[in-house]
């Protein structure tokens, strides 16, 4: 069974990543399943991978969950390591310079 995360740590993470990565949610959704969105948020994770609801051209829409690059976490630090890691990987899928990180 997954590690479940605590609602503060869901909602900093969620709140994180919807507010001020919009257009990271979107790399990665069409980087890890959904191609052709043209829009994505994240709406959730746990230990073992994150959940991104992605809107398609069509107005369809496809929930796309991704296994952590770095396996199993438990910890709240470890979910930016894996999302940045997310993140890279899909930049290099569809080829999209990524930005460097702090």
């Amino acid at each position: 069974m997954p590690h479940t995360f605590d609602d503060a740590a869901v909602s900093g993470v969620l709140g994180h990543m919807n507010h001020d990565h919009a257009a990271d949610n979107l790399l990665i959704a069409r980087a890890f399943g959904a191609a052709d969105a043209t829009d994505a948020v994240m709406t959730g994770f746990d230990g073992e991978g994150g959940e991104w609801l992605a809107v398609r051209g069509d107005g369809s829409r496809e929930t796309v969950r991704v296994p952590w690059p770095g396996g199993s976490i438990t910890e709240r630090r470890d979910v930016r390591r894996e999302i940045v890691a997310l993140y890279d990987a899909a930049c290099a899928m569809l080829g999209v310079d990524a930005r460097p990180h702090d």
